[in-house]
Formats: C-alpha cells, sequence, structure tokens
C-alpha cells in the first residue's frame, strides 16, 4: 500500500486507499475493515495524506514528518482518547509542534491514523521522495 494513495475522508472515520475516482466522486477501501465503497464528492470532502500539514513553531511540516519522527521515536503510542497523554507524547517526540494551534482533536487523529499506518505496513515516505531517489 503506498501513502501517496491514501486519504481521510470528512463524515467518515479512519483511513482510506484510492481504488478509483468518477466525476462526482471516489470508489475507496478503508484501511480498518478493508471494505470498498463509492463515496459521493457532493456530500463528502476528500484530502490525500500527502496535502496535510501541520504547523509548528517553524514552517509547517507535512504529517509524514511527523509520522516519521513517531516511527523513530522509543516512547510508547499512548492510547488515542487520553488527551493529556497525547499532548506529552508529541512534546517529546515532535516538540517543534504548534500546541496553540494543533488541537487535542488533532492530535488524536495523527495518533489514531499512525496505528492504522503501521497496522497496514504502510511506507512513510512521499511520492516525490521516490522520484528524487530514482533520478539520483
Amino acid at each position: 500500500m503506498v501513502y501517496s494513495k491514501l486519504i481521510s475522508i470528512t463524515g467518515l472515520p479512519g483511513l482510506f486507499e484510492m481504488v478509483g475516482s468518477k466525476t462526482d466522486g471516489a470508489i475507496v477501501r478503508s484501511l480498518e475493515d478493508k471494505t470498498t465503497k463509492f463515496v459521493s464528492s457532493r456530500v463528502h470532502n476528500f484530502s490525500h495524506l500527502e496535502s496535510i500539514e501541520v504547523y509548528t513553531v517553524r514552517e509547517n511540516v507535512n504529517l509524514v514528518e511527523v509520522f516519521q519522527a513517531m516511527d523513530k521515536s522509543k516512547e510508547k503510542v499512548p492510547a488515542e482518547n487520553d488527551a493529556k497523554a497525547v499532548k506529552a507524547y508529541f512534546e517529546k517526540v515532535y516538540a517543534d509542534m504548534d500546541f496553540d494551534r494543533v488541537y487535542a482533536s488533532d492530535m488524536k487523529k495523527m495518533v489514531k491514523w499512525f496505528n492504522i499506518l503501521k497496522a497496514n505496513a504502510v511506507e512513510l515516505k512521499l511520492s516525490e521522495e521516490e522520484t528524487e531517489e530514482n533520478e539520483g
């Protein structure tokens, strides 16, 4: 499974793999229960994980950088429903995060998504990085 094909859909929990697209929506497969369904773009918005950025005290970073820091960290990933533990975790793992602008709900979602990505053995890298490696 490729990180660049993964999306988040408003109103639906979890992450999805884009299987195919149509003019009025997309055919997606849930990473959690592996069900495939059509989702209308008239009802839902789609966000590619590659396009999501996280506020930091410097310049914004791509979400994959936070996931990579989580992957490299020796810290135990907290339960996603414990807001204090999640914030304390990110203060250790990604201290540059702007905690005034990144809400507890966002951090919980990052923990949930990270667990889904790890469970599906998704390689945490952007598609542009693959292109650069092939050219160099």
